[in-house]
């Protein structure tokens, strides 16, 4: 007995491969969330050693000691964001999400190493970053060493609730799992496509 013909729904489950444009705008979206995160944290500390010491504190951009502190928060930033979420604020915002290039989701070790790799694409006048441009799996040279990709994350959220609401519309006479309280069971291509190692098709994080 042949098996069933794929639903053309599924296709949509896997995410797609995150675009120049979109990982820029979060790249933009997350410098400037860092920067004024470390600047309101220094202003803090500035004050809160006025008031205990009674000595004013100045941070200047050429201390090494300012240096130092900001390249250590934004490692923190950008690995705590990948390796608990997979996304820092700005790739939530975009939609997008750091995976591995199997599709799995990535842990506190691969986020370490992405961090840490992820200057290097700045190299020569961001060199390393032409593989999201030139590459079908939109891959820059951090994605390369730590084995990672990104992808667009709503697609799949989206593709399954627009599948709910055909079932709902064209079974009139039966009301949604969701509004009796019970989940909605997944198809098999839903199960399979969640399972699926690696993004769908061919995007600065």
């Amino acid at each position: 007995m042949s098996a069933a013909p794929p639903d053309p729904a599924d296709a949509n489950l896997h995410g797609c491969y995150a675009g120049a444009a979109s990982r820029l705008a979060a790249y933009l979206i997350d410098a400037a969330v860092s920067s004024g995160a470390f600047v309101v944290g220094l202003a803090v500390a500035a004050y809160a050693v006025d008031v205990i010491t009674g000595r004013s504190v100045s941070w200047s951009k050429q201390n090494a000691v300012t240096a130092v502190i900001f390249v250590c928060w934004q490692f923190v930033y950008y690995a705590y964001s990948w390796g608990v979420a997979g996304r820092t604020l700005g790739m939530a915002l975009l939609g997008l999400r750091v995976v591995r290039r199997t599709g799995e989701a990535i842990g506190p070790r691969t986020a370490i190493i992405r961090t840490l790799a992820f200057p290097l694409s700045f190299l020569f006048f961001g060199l390393g970053f032409l593989g999201i441009l030139v590459r079908r799996d939109r891959r820059a040279l951090h994605d390369l060493i730590a084995r990672t990709a990104v992808i667009y994350d709503w697609d799949a959220r989206v593709a399954r609730f627009r599948r709910r609401a055909q079932r709902a519309a064209s079974s009139p006479g039966q009301a949604p799992a969701e509004s009796l309280g019970q989940a909605p069971a997944e198809s098999p291509g839903e199960v399979a496509g969640s399972r699926a190692a690696g993004p769908r098709s061919a995007a600065l994080q």
